[in-house]
């Protein structure tokens, strides 16, 4: 448990910057794909010719999140257990439902019905994003018990981007809307969202490395 919490955040950027890197990586070896049209998902399909690649990769990634999770929560249970446990929750999510359940239950993009695979990668996908659309709210009420105004202003300011950008990637999910300019390039639009969730986790990371070392320091 000692090593988790010493190398913890570490863990969490290594989880961010790998799923981050996994479309475009992969894509280097799927020349089918294109990444402004199709979602991330696709990588795992039957059809995908890196789907073993896609899929042991999104474990990976999962397992990373999921090792950060005690870290999470001892550093922010001082401030309050609650939600200290919502925002290790929110890491949670997505590195079971979003990384873990990718990994393992693939989808089939060619069947018209959907089948357990399908039920659970979907399922999981949603409670993951879920948790990663709202990881900078839990920050927010976090940092106002504490009374850190500078950065609530701060991660106020990367929600409202993160809801912004996944407003406009719900929007290109919807069939009509979705013709219409930027709205007909779903796989861009998830991707600028996708960046926009991960830009707390990685500056959080940052964050708490940093501050870690100076204290070390003195």
């Amino acid at each position: 448990m000692s090593l988790l919490k010493k190398y913890g955040w570490y863990f969490l950027l290594f989880g961010v910057i790998s799923d981050l890197l996994t479309p475009y990586v992969l894509g280097l070896f799927y020349p089918k794909m294109n990444q402004l049209t199709m979602v991330i998902s696709v990588f795992g399909d039957v059809a995908s010719p890196v789907r073993q690649a896609f899929l042991i990769w999104s474990v990976i990634s999962g397992v990373f999140f999921v090792l950060a999770l005690p870290v999470i929560y001892q550093s922010f249970s001082k401030i309050s257990q609650p939600l200290a446990l919502i925002l290790t929750s929110a890491v949670g999510f997505y590195g079971v439902g979003d990384c873990i359940f990718t990994g393992l239950f693939s989808i089939d993009t060619e069947k018209s019905t959907w089948t357990f695979s399908t039920w659970v990668h979907n399922i999981g996908s949603g409670l993951g994003y879920a948790g990663f659309l709202l990881f900078p709210l839990f920050l927010i009420l976090l940092y106002r018990k504490q009374g850190n105004r500078k950065l609530i202003h701060f991660y106020s300011l990367l929600l409202v981007l993160s809801l912004f950008s996944a407003g406009i990637y719900g929007l290109a999910r919807i069939p009509t809307i979705n013709e219409l300019p930027l709205l007909n390039n779903i796989g861009l639009c998830q991707r600028i969202s996708f960046i926009f969730n991960y830009i707390p986790l990685a500056i959080l990371s940052i964050q708490q490395i940093r501050d870690t070392k100076e204290k070390g320091e003195k």
